[in-house]
């Protein structure tokens, strides 16, 4: 048998088990085309919005008015951290009548959640039924608050919300292949990945703002306890562990900014993939220990554990498979095989970049059609362009992932780094117009079918 033969049955045979491996999860994607469960809250119950905004005070704006436009008639809050007591942020929460608590010894975010946390008096604590999490630049829609109160007629510890692009909200110029790509990102892990998971009772992958907890999580936890560079993700694994149960409520919809360059866009992954290398590091010895102790693995375990591995395998004998063509067929032209340097073209290089660029870019239309109200707001073209493109953004996490590692491994410091901001004219105004609409009773009662499973145990 030839080298070319040999890579050419490894691949295909390696590939055939990573593609039968994930095959079940492709049953989850369909989870995201089905009607979600949904309930009109019978109570009002007290929210409140913490809001880290640590030197925000140039993007804060457009939040504090998207907040003011919330339609919800019952009690919520809001609450603002900074760093710095000379912060201009202050005088802006203020004049919202916002409470602005100053954590000074702050150096992530986890810092700042707990500071506010440890700060707050335990009679005002205990008057509120949950607190929801939301970045300074991000922005509501009217009605994120009063969905945030019918999420919790649902018994779950955690509850995920929507995230849409912010930068879809007026000015075109602040739209990029690159932000449309990282928007994309929220589409793939929520619609195509924790809308099966919560039906299976899995916890969330909790990535980005717009985190809901009860007040009687934060209570267990003592806090705020997580300090890695995404604690978001640290709770995902907390969760796991502890039995934390997590909903994804698709109505309660914010928008997010997402970096239109390449390189802020960039390192905002490199971090991403550091914090998630940390958390890995930290909590999965505990996972595999608890699944060992119980002499079994369950749902939730294997997903957090393997669940990435399959699609981890396929792309990682790609990749090997392409370079071992570009070497071999360099290699039989210098021997004057043309039969040999044409097939090993064609097979190891055209054929495996070929099928990982048209599984990739179907993954992408299937995300972008799963949250296609996010991305009405694209043109044909912007369309175009981002799905053309988002191959090649997904297979960039692959030396982003090896930077991370080193960068770990190297010990190197880590810090809570700011991104590069954008102002936008009337964001807040323009927020809510492509959010999911409300079903009518009767879409309710259809989606009961639907419902949660520990939902339709009780």
């Amino acid at each position: 048998m030839t080298m070319f033969g040999a890579f050419l049955i490894a691949y295909i045979v390696v590939a055939a088990i990573a593609f039968a491996a994930y095959t079940p999860r492709l049953v989850g994607f369909f989870y995201a085309f089905r009607k979600p469960p949904y309930k009109k809250a019978v109570q009002k119950r007290k929210i409140g919005i913490i809001v880290p905004a640590r030197n925000e005070s140039a993007v804060i704006g457009d939040l504090l008015e998207s907040i003011a436009r919330q339609d919800y008639d019952g009690e919520f809050a809001v609450s603002i951290i900074v760093k710095d007591p000379d912060d201009p942020t202050i005088a802006l929460g203020k004049k919202i009548g916002a409470q602005v608590y100053v954590v000074p010894d702050q150096t992530c975010k986890g810092d700042a959640l707990d500071g506010f946390f440890k700060a707050l008096p335990p009679d005002e604590f205990d008057s509120y039924d949950a607190f929801v999490i939301v970045d300074a630049d991000g922005v509501l829609s009217p009605s994120y608050v009063r969905e945030l109160n019918n999420a919790l007629e649902w018994d779950y510890d955690i509850y995920l919300t929507r995230k849409y692009m912010k930068n879809g909200l007026g000015d075109r110029k602040k739209r990029t292949v690159f932000s449309n790509n990282s928007a994309l990102t929220w589409a793939m892990l929520d619609d195509l990945g924790n809308r099966y998971r919560t039906t299976k009772d899995i916890p969330l992958t909790m990535c980005g703002q717009g985190m809901m907890l009860r007040r009687s999580l934060i209570r267990k936890l003592g806090g705020w306890p997580y300090r890695t560079l995404t604690e978001d993700y640290e709770l995902r694994l907390d969760s796991v562990l502890k039995g934390f149960k997590s909903m994804y409520w698709p109505y309660a919809v914010l928008y997010t900014e997402e970096a239109p360059g390449h390189r802020d866009n960039y390192n905002r992954r490199v971090r991403w993939l550091t914090g998630y290398i940390q958390c890995d590091e930290k909590y999965k010895s505990q996972i595999k220990a608890q699944a060992r102790q119980r002499g079994k693995i369950n749902r939730a375990e294997y997903d957090c554990l393997y669940g990435v591995y399959p699609l981890a395998l396929f792309a990682a004998i790609s990749v090997f498979t392409v370079i071992a063509g570009i070497i071999l067929s360099i290699g039989y032209a210098l021997d004057g095989d043309s039969r040999l340097m044409l097939a090993s073209i064609f097979f190891l290089i055209v054929m495996p970049f070929g099928i990982l660029y048209v599984l990739l870019l179907l993954y992408n239309i299937l995300a972008m059609a799963a949250s296609r109200e996010a991305f009405a707001v694209l043109s044909r073209g912007e369309k175009a362009a981002t799905l053309l493109i988002a191959p090649f953004y997904l297979l960039e996490y692959i030396p982003i992932y090896i930077v991370s590692f080193y960068r770990l491994k190297r010990k190197a410091r880590l810090t809570w780094e700011q991104s590069e901001r954008q102002h936008y004219d009337g964001a807040a105004s323009h927020a809510g117009q492509a959010e999911p609409s409300e079903r009518t009773a009767d879409d309710a009662n259809d989606a009961d079918d639907d419902a949660p499973q520990e939902e339709k145990r009780a």
